[in-house]
């Protein structure tokens, strides 16, 4: 098969032929339809990612076709159409059993603690409990952005920070996950201001019809959120991972409200110095999250095949495995609108 590898940090992804995967006896190897490229994939390439060996192929936000069933395997055949949570949980031990696939103790990370999707096969284990079928007719490109972005946000508002109908959603970065998070929001009925440096994307956040866009870059966003939301947001998404940002995230609240880090925090941002005396006055709730446990997969694609949520404006270009390390690169500056998909495997 070809893959795209990465064999240094921040240095182009080599483009290989490499032996097709053993198919676990517990999973299936999927011929691979899309694979997003995202800003955690921008974290193992630049080098924030110490423990991943190297060479490694990259990719996890993906979908396929399945080619080869594990003989372990009980609910799905060659030929289904699939899509798998970033994280592969075990699927039987108790954080398992109680819903919080998440935080499974052996949970398998594509991409990062075994081979991704930047590639024309992947190996997905430990099938049954974690591949989700595809609707018939959804777009590759669209289904491979669910993988993590969209899961991401999905779970950040509605299984860790519970956002209601009518309260004001405040989106710090307006990246993939971000606007992920703002079409999610405006679909529930939340009120949406998003918050970023680069005005194209703010002018495309409002293309798609939020409520408020500001512009990080000047004076006050705060004070700007603020005056919007009439005192602040009821729920504000931190999307970068960045200390700036979830400074401004926490601060944009009104009193009795939540923030949710979606943002994966890597490198220097690792450690961060916050406002806690904001936290103790204004009695707000801090939330993390990562990813999304697999169960929750027919909520999301029900509301996708209902129409009340369109999020194929978020797919802005589809790509070659060979484009991959100038999307990858981009990420070390502010990039365009919407996300880069790989649908081209064979260059």
């Amino acid at each position: 098969m070809k893959a795209a590898l990465l064999v240094q940090p921040r240095t182009a992804l080599q483009i290989t032929d490499l032996p097709d995967p053993d198919c676990p006896a517990d999973g299936v190897v999927l011929d691979v339809l899309a694979c997003g490229v995202c800003r955690s994939d921008w974290h193992l390439w630049g080098g924030n990612e110490p423990d991943v060996p190297l060479p490694q192929i990259p990719g996890h936000e993906y979908c396929g076709v399945v080619r080869e069933v594990g003989r372990d395997v009980t609910q799905w055949r060659v030929g289904d159409r699939v899509i798998a949570p970033f994280i592969l949980a075990c699927g039987t031990c108790p954080d398992c059993r109680a819903g919080h696939q998440t935080i499974c103790s052996t949970q398998i990370i594509p991409g990062f603690t075994a081979p991704g999707a930047f590639a024309e096969r992947v190996a997905v284990a430990r099938a049954d409990a974690n591949l989700a079928r595809l609707p018939e007719g959804m777009d590759p490109a669209l289904a491979a952005a669910l993988g993590c972005r969209v899961t991401t946000a999905w779970h950040a508002l509605t299984g860790r920070a519970a956002l209601r109908g009518g309260e004001w959603l405040a989106i710090w970065g307006a990246g993939g996950i971000g606007l992920a998070a703002a079409l999610i929001g405006k679909a529930l009925g939340a009120r949406v201001v998003v918050a970023d440096v680069v005005q194209e994307k703010l002018d495309f956040a409002l293309s798609l019809g939020v409520d408020a866009a500001v512009n990080a870059a000047g004076a006050d966003p705060v004070g700007a959120i603020r005056d919007i939301t009439g005192g602040g947001a009821d729920l504000a998404v931190e999307a970068l991972g960045f200390e700036v940002t979830t400074v401004n995230a926490m601060k944009s609240l009104r009193k009795l409200g939540r923030m949710v880090q979606v943002g994966m925090p890597a490198g220097e941002h690792v450690t961060m110095s916050l406002p806690w005396d904001v936290v103790y006055s204004g009695q707000l709730a801090i939330y993390g999250t990562r990813g999304m446990p697999s169960w929750r997969y027919p909520s999301l694609l029900s509301l996708i095949e209902s129409g009340a949520l369109d999020l194929s404006p978020m797919i802005a270009r589809r790509v070659s495995l060979s484009e991959a390390s100038v999307e990858l690169a981009a990420f070390d500056g502010p990039t365009p609108p919407g996300v880069a998909v790989i649908t081209d495997f064979t260059r």
